[in-house]
């Protein structure tokens, strides 16, 4: 039987120095609208609540239908931008986007919103790792590469903290379907660059797409997440949550068994043997539990508990995202001079400082220890995501650089996806008097998520000179 193999579009050309950095620019506009969509929502929570009757499970769903579906795609979403063009599949995921978006805004109702909310999942999954490897490929000079990747990653991160202060100014004004009308003009101007600036380029040799990889690991990314939304709900020991936790088991076993013998796996389990790699993947996942976990627990807490209004909250959040937008670069620069492991160290002392000082939170905690953690946690997340990002992507050869941008973010969207399932069952049976002390554990768990990373940063090794190709 004779097969028609697919012609793989061009590798990208030598670009000019600014053509190079305006290349960056239109990537990290739409990485910006990933992060920031992934938490934006958090802050309009309450008002979504109350315009389409939705309690805090349903609630938990309208976040994490994005997130889950997202981080389940992001890997097969790279292969096909290898397959067929980065920049074609990064165009095709703006338009899916913005087209979701339009969805989400006009939803009807709760279930509505979830299913708008997943399809954007699926349009954000192809501009992640599309994204990333755009810039890897323009970027051959290896300096250059991880300033490029360190500001990548200051974005994310600034997007991803800068959510909640976006929503509780659009929503002072506004009511919640504002939070999603707002992409439109951004994934129009995104189109538009794109098509201007950047190069169409893919790989000579493509990876063929693991269909029986991608469902299983959608169904054990589905099968956790809900189990941790719906456990509160149905009981931990009911037979119905003995049944998911079985079927869980048996997807993950199934899963490494067919990835483990596949000769083009959608996540090769051999890479996992490289311990960077595997630490990279791991700091992603503890950082972005330790960040969403802090962004719901916050918004519930101000609103519900202390009765502010989704601005208020969202204004008290701006020292998180000012601590984010303020290291994060200067985090790029510490991993471009001395590589990772003095960044990481610093993220996991803030971020564990942070998660402390709200383990006794109580209805009457001072606004001043509120912001101080805060503060902290932002500071901890902006060291956290440059060396944790240029880890990842210098462990494997420059040829992998979607790979392994596309795993760590998948790792991140995990990790923002169990936050908010873990935040979301400690508070979700307790009223507005009872909150403060239910999310005591929550608080603990981002204290325990940040001596994680200092555990990771142990094993980052320190960088003696650049990484060139053959070294890679």
């Amino acid at each position: 039987m004779t097969t028609t193999a697919t012609t793989p579009p061009p590798v990208a050309p030598v670009l000019s120095a600014r053509r190079r950095w305006t290349v960056l620019a239109v990537c990290c506009l739409s990485m910006f609208l990933v992060g920031l969509d992934t938490t934006v929502v958090n802050v309009g929570l309450p008002a979504i609540g109350r315009g389409l009757g939705a309690d805090t499970r349903g609630l938990e769903w309208i976040v994490d239908a994005y997130t889950l579906v997202l981080a389940s795609l992001l890997i097969s979403s790279g292969a096909l931008a290898d397959r067929f063009g980065r920049r074609r599949i990064f165009q095709c995921g703006l338009v899916l986007f913005g087209a979701a978006s339009l969805l989400c805004a006009l939803a009807p109702t709760a279930g509505a919103l979830v299913a708008a909310r997943a399809l954007q999942g699926v349009g954000a999954s192809m501009l992640s790792p599309v994204g990333l490897a755009i810039v890897v490929n323009a970027m051959p000079d290896p300096k250059e590469r991880a300033q490029a990747i360190g500001v990548w990653a200051s974005v994310f991160g600034l997007s991803m903290a800068a959510g909640p202060v976006t929503g509780g100014a659009l929503l002072a004004g506004l009511d919640w379907r504002a939070l999603f009308w707002v992409n439109a003009p951004v994934v129009a101007a995104a189109l538009l660059l794109s098509a201007l600036f950047v190069p169409e380029s893919g790989e000579r040799r493509t990876r063929r797409l693991d269909l029986p990889g991608q469902l299983l690991l959608t169904v054990v990314l589905a099968a956790v997440v809900g189990l941790l939304i719906e456990g509160p709900r149905i009981g931990w020991t009911s037979p119905a949550a003995l049944a998911g936790y079985a079927g869980a088991a048996a997807a993950t076993a199934a899963f490494v068994r067919v990835e483990s013998r596949r000769p083009e796996p959608l996540v090769d389990p051999r890479l996992f043997r490289r311990p960077v790699f595997s630490g990279a993947v791991v700091g992603a996942l503890a950082v972005f539990v330790a960040l969403n976990t802090t962004l719901l627990l916050n918004t519930l807490y101000l609103q519900h508990t202390r009765g502010w209004t989704p601005l208020a909250a969202g204004v008290a959040s701006l020292p998180l995202a000012l601590g984010a937008l303020v290291c994060a670069p200067w985090s790029g620069r510490m991993v471009g001079r001395a590589g990772p492991r003095l960044p990481l160290l610093l993220a996991g002392g803030f971020l564990t400082a942070g998660g402390l000082c709200l383990v006794r939170l109580s209805p009457h905690t001072s606004v001043l220890l509120l912001l101080t953690a805060y503060v902290l946690i932002g500071i901890g997340f902006g060291f956290a995501n440059a060396p944790i990002t240029n880890t990842a992507v210098s462990a494997l050869p420059p040829d992998r650089a979607g790979v392994a941008g596309a795993i760590t973010s998948t790792a991140r969207q995990l990790g923002a996806a169990l936050g908010i399932a873990l935040a979301g069952g400690l508070v979700a049976t307790a009223d507005a008097t009872e909150l403060a002390r239910a999310s005591r554990p929550g608080w603990i768990l981002v204290a325990a998520c940040g001596a994680l990373l200092l555990l990771v940063a142990r094993a980052a090794r320190p960088q003696r000179t650049a990484p060139g190709p053959d070294r890679a």
